[in-house]
């Protein structure tokens, strides 16, 4: 059997006012505490007293109002009043005493500010995704006078951008000399670059901290897009993915040129992940010349490079303290052994992920990288799926690297000699795989003396 928990003083006093009456609510404003504007706020919004609302905006007694956490279920009638509260507010020369509003956050925010005044009450979309209280605290650091910044999330998809977001885009372009619209995480699903750059006119582009790509873009559309890029100057993650080159593409190396200069103008990207990057064979130096700091993670991914491409990696300065590397999807079954070797030495001290996935790497490569594998101390995660691979080699790999004392996660591919000439699965020989493994594990775990 289970207990309510009673509402508390704070929560029937806000619903006391406005079931009295709601002009009186508006009223007493001027002399209540702000401990009781939360509590009031979410009875006047899931009530839809669009007075009280506009009231309450007025006279809102802390620097933000997070109010996107609440909105999971749109409510146009709320909403609009909210919008209209800010128009009275924006539109007086003097502020009332009692507002401190400088930030409305329409993300998926706030879970901690509505539980700390308003208990089991509020109603906050409970998503994995909503932003951290230290990022957060990011947002009024730089401090606009006379302007209100708006955070919202940006997620362009052309079949899917709701009402809500349109009708917001175009209230804010109206205000845009009192309205900065901020966003720190873009998306581009599925839009063609001119909409983009217009949806993108009415945003500060320098908030902008994450840019996913996530569409197939040919190579002009990426240059088309690059000039917006280097105006997000604070940019710290860039994800790009599937980007297409025609046989007989015009002005293919203009349109790289293109791309590739805007990293001139990213002094704080730290996470570039680069996902079938095909125009990067052969010119992979172009793009990591124009790297103004050193990346934390690096993902180039499912694509073809050459061995001078491999070459400069591994030459690169600005990839010494990468803390994950993914070469998943690069076939590196024609490399010289020794470039994965220097590339595995440059970034031993701080490696913690490394992602050799389906890269074609065979015994000889797999045992040349052995004693820099062995050096990387911080290494927390390794796999190695999908390479042809024989048992020998993966017994020499596992007690080289058993003394890696961050270690916690290993993947690796069935051997060589579990399939038939076919290519065929055998069990019987899958079995002895693991029968195997587990023998060479618990020797290392009993007698670390064994290890090479």
């Amino acid at each position: 059997m289970s207990v309510r928990t009673p509402p508390r003083l704070l929560e029937l006093a806000g619903a006391s006012l406005l079931r009295d009456n709601e002009a009186s609510a508006i009223a007493a404003l001027e002399y209540l505490p702000a401990e009781l504007f939360p509590s009031l706020f979410l009875e006047a919004f899931f009530g839809r007293h669009s007075e009280t609302l506009k009231a309450l905006l007025q006279a809102w007694p802390f620097v933000r109002l997070p109010l996107g956490g609440l909105m999971h279920m749109p409510q146009e009638e709320t909403f609009q009043a909210v919008l209209d509260g800010l128009d009275v507010l924006l539109a007086q020369k003097v502020h009332p005493r009692r507002c401190k509003l400088q930030v409305l956050d329409l993300r998926n925010t706030g879970r901690n500010f509505w539980s700390m005044w308003c208990g089991a009450r509020a109603r906050v979309c409970p998503s994995p995704c909503m932003v951290s209280a230290a990022e957060d605290s990011l947002e009024t650091e730089q401090p606009l006078a006379s302007s209100l910044k708006v955070f919202i999330e940006l997620c362009l998809n052309e079949r899917t951008m709701d009402g809500f977001l349109t009708y917001l885009l175009r209230w804010a372009e109206e205000r845009k000399d009192s309205i900065h619209l901020c966003c720190k995480k873009l998306k581009i699903v599925s839009m063609p670059v001119e909409n983009i750059g217009k949806v993108l006119s009415m945003v500060r582009l320098d908030c902008i901290r994450e840019v996913d790509v996530c569409c197939s873009w040919r190579l002009p559309t990426l240059a088309g897009f690059a000039p917006l890029l280097g105006r997000m100057t604070r940019v710290q993650s860039l994800l790009l993915s599937h980007v297409h080159v025609s046989a007989f593409e015009e002005e293919e190396q203009e349109h790289i040129v293109q791309f590739t200069s805007q990293f001139l103008r990213l002094h704080h990207l730290r996470v570039l992940y680069m996902e079938s990057p095909s125009f990067l064979e052969g010119r992979l130096d172009q793009m990591l010349r124009c790297l103004m700091t050193p990346l934390d993670n690096l993902a180039i991914t499912n694509c073809l490079l050459t061995e001078l491409d491999l070459t400069y990696l591994s030459k690169c300065q600005n990839i010494s303290q990468l803390k994950a590397l993914d070469l998943s999807g690069v076939s590196l079954t024609n490399f010289s052994p020794e470039l994965l070797q220097v590339l595995l030495e440059k970034v031993a001290a701080t490696l913690r992920e490394l992602y050799l996935n389906k890269c074609g790497i065979m015994d000889p490569q797999l045992e040349s990288i052995l004693p820099a594998l062995s050096r990387c101390s911080q290494l927390s995660y390794f796999s190695v799926l999908g390479n042809p691979l024989s048992m020998a080699v993966m017994g020499k790999l596992l007690r080289r690297i058993a003394g890696l004392p961050r270690l916690s996660q290993e993947l690796y591919p069935v051997p060589q000699e579990s399939y038939s000439s076919h290519g065929v699965l055998h069990p019987g020989r899958l079995v002895q795989f693991r029968a195997d493994l587990l023998e060479i594990l618990r020797v290392l775990r009993t007698s670390p003396d064994h290890l090479d």
